[in-house]
């Protein structure tokens, strides 16, 4: 196992748990989470979207899309049926996510998926649509206290 799970893995973890709650398939809901983890943690190092517009995967550019979950936006193309999301031209995949993400979880990631399904649960339809209010109201107030818990938990 890698380091443990940090902040990263902690956001992917609860925007897929958001999107599947949200209505999305486990396999689109893991790309949304990268996805979005990806972009906050560019955004955190002063990333700036570039004036020419997004960069759309040359083999998907015909699917290639903008897609809104609740007031979010991300983009997304359709690989072999199932709806995934890009950034700079990278699609997140379900190996992506298990690679970047499940994987720090050593062999508990199935029950912090439990958990953050639980979280996020208790949240209003609103709070889960916006994502400023996802950010304050769902992940910042917990961002350390999980990544500790489940680091501690991958390494029993």
């Amino acid at each position: 196992m890698k380091s443990g799970v940090g902040r990263f893995q902690v956001m992917a973890t609860l925007q897929a748990a958001r999107a599947k709650l949200l209505g999305l398939s486990l396999v689109s809901a893991k790309s949304w989470g990268l996805n979005r983890a990806i972009y906050i943690a560019a955004a955190k190092r002063g990333f700036k979207p570039g004036t020419s517009g997004p960069t759309k995967p040359k083999k998907y550019a015909a699917t290639f899309a903008e897609y809104h979950l609740g007031e979010d936006k991300a983009y997304s193309v359709k690989a072999a049926g199932r709806l995934l999301f890009t950034i700079g031209g990278e699609i997140q995949t379900p190996d992506d996510f298990t690679r970047q993400v499940a994987q720090r979880f050593g062999g508990t990631f199935r029950q912090a998926w439990a958990e953050a399904m639980d979280i996020v649960r208790r949240y209003d339809r609103a709070v889960l649509e916006h994502p400023d209010d996802f950010f304050a109201q769902v992940y910042r107030p917990r961002r350390d206290e999980l990544a500790k818990k489940w680091t501690a938990a991958a390494a029993r």
